[in-house]
């Protein structure tokens, strides 16, 4: 299979899948709904050999693909995949099979248009996370906006417009600092291969520039503190399909970034710097969390609660530098480690409880905490699956939120014990307004007399929670083959972060 262009497949098969879609119009959305479906599921076949093809000996990057495209300025179309890589991109392929899955029967406005955003959305997500160039990654990072700018605009709540031009402009002001930092990079060294990037030689003040150009560039996208501001509007006002990916694959994106730029190209910088992305990353944990406690809206309420638990992505991320400054390399790959299974980990959560919220807003139209309460009574299925999702983002052994922060806590209490017990603080507030939330939804008295007449989870809802709910066990139980899988490119990045460039 490795002969086969598997990464173009994977970017440009739903891409054109999608544009067949926009095609077939608004006046079959039966058959939109079918074809957008069978598109999706094939891109999720095509991502399987990505893993049972992977030689986890090789820790560089496989599936190589490598073409001119703008010879004049050496601007390559340079696709490959290392275990980093594989692990987002057959995420990206398992989740919009879910949320197409999932919008079966919740959206009845311009179908064809809305299942072709989400297609094309997914070959832009997986450009992103399979680009050797810098250019090509920065096309596909840019372009991924698009599509979900015309998903929570067009499909979105009452306020929709601000909240998409909101999600806009933060994201696309953020990467034009990327942008700037690239093409300096381009004029010093001629070259916008990520592998030249990596090798070029830069002076500190070079470095500390072009980190700040990252960091602005990938806090958004994360978001981290103070930057995080547009996200609960684009959750409020996403439709359920577009929180779901917007949470589950979109905010990876930012701590993908970290690890494929900021860390490789200015590692002295970052060795410098750290402290404040961990400060930041800590006050995203720790006030992120108690912001949460306070929300009357479902979504809001989850919205925050992701940007907490993304604070143990770059947590995890940057505390690796104070680590190898120490010489722990050990130490500095399992808060790397922790930081990818967090982000995988919150996939699955994030976006199970996103389609929770959907499925009781496709009965109730309401988000708003206190029209609920006793839906155990009526839905006990979907309140079985509500309260594991629920108990997997309070970081319960067992499921998938456990694993990623345990092992950023444990690398953080290797580099400063005070440092882990900020980070294990979210916990107790994670479980906090995770369990509040469950108590007044799923539990105590019936507060709205409608919740009475709700009807459990259908047999199409019944499968996406369980797909969802067998990802959030299975790395909660059975971590190991995600962690080889990755191992070898987070000890090879572990190792970058030694190479001084100075």
């Amino acid at each position: 299979m490795s002969s086969w262009p598997l990464l173009s497949l994977l970017i440009w098969v739903p891409i054109i899948g999608g544009l067949l879609t926009l095609a077939i119009g608004n006046g079959r959305p039966g058959q939109a709904k079918w074809f957008a479906l069978a598109v999706a599921l094939v891109t999720l076949v095509l991502s399987i050999p990505l893993y049972t093809g992977f030689d986890l000996a090789n820790p560089g990057m496989q599936f190589v693909e490598l073409r001119a495209w703008i010879p004049a300025y050496d601007i390559q179309y340079a696709l490959g995949a290392d275990g980093i890589s594989v692990a987002l991109i057959i995420l990206t392929t398992i989740t919009t099979v879910l949320v197409l899955i999932g919008a079966w029967g919740s959206v009845n406005k311009r179908v064809s248009q809305y299942l072709a955003c989400f297609l094309i959305l997914e070959g832009m997500m997986v450009g992103v996370f399979s680009a050797m160039d810098a250019v090509l990654f920065y096309v596909f990072f840019e372009a991924m906006l698009i599509p979900m700018y015309i998903i929570i605009g067009i499909w979105g709540g009452p306020n929709r417009v601000y909240a998409s031009i909101k999600f806009f402009l933060y994201t696309f002001l953020g990467s034009v600092f990327m942008l700037i930092g690239l093409v300096y990079l381009y004029i010093k060294g001629g070259s916008f291969a990520l592998a030249d990037l990596y090798a070029l030689p830069l002076t500190g003040t070079e470095q500390m520039w072009l980190f700040f150009a990252f960091l602005a560039a990938f806090a958004v996208k994360v978001p981290m503190f103070p930057v995080h501001t547009w996200l609960p509007d684009a959750h409020v006002e996403a439709p359920t399909g577009g929180s779901v990916i917007l949470a589950a694959i979109m905010l990876k994106i930012g701590g993908y970034g970290f690890l494929r730029f900021s860390l490789p190209i200015t590692p002295d910088a970052g060795h410098e710097w750290a402290w404040l992305v961990i400060a930041l990353s800590l006050v995203a944990i720790v006030y992120i969390g108690m912001v949460a406690l306070v929300q009357r809206d479902m979504k809001k309420l989850i919205a925050y609660s992701s940007i907490s638990h993304m604070g143990f992505v770059t947590l995890g991320v940057f505390i690796a530098f104070m680590l190898m400054r120490g010489e722990n390399q050990a130490a500095a790959e399992l808060g790397l480690q922790g930081a990818m299974v967090q982000m995988i980990s919150h996939g699955f959560i994030s976006g199970a409880m996103f389609t929770c919220v959907g499925v009781l807003y496709d009965r109730m139209h309401s988000r708003m905490i206190r029209d609920y309460g006793g839906v155990a009574n009526t839905m006990p299925w979907f309140a079985a699956l509500f309260v594991l999702f629920a108990m997997a983002n309070s970081g319960l052994p067992g499921t998938s939120g456990f694993v990623g922060e345990f092992m950023v806590i444990l690398a953080a209490f290797q580099a400063n014990p005070w440092l882990a017990f900020a980070a294990a603080f979210t916990l107790i507030i994670g479980a906090a307004y995770t369990l509040w939330l469950v108590k007044r939804v799923i539990f105590g008295e019936v507060a709205n007399s409608n919740v009475a007449e709700l009807k459990d989870i259908n047999p199409r809802e019944t499968l996406v929670l369980v797909v969802f709910a067998i990802g959030v066990l299975l790395i909660g139980v059975w971590p190991a083959p995600l962690i080889e899988l990755m191992d070898g490119s987070i000890s090879q990045l572990a190792s970058q972060l030694t190479n001084s460039k100075l």
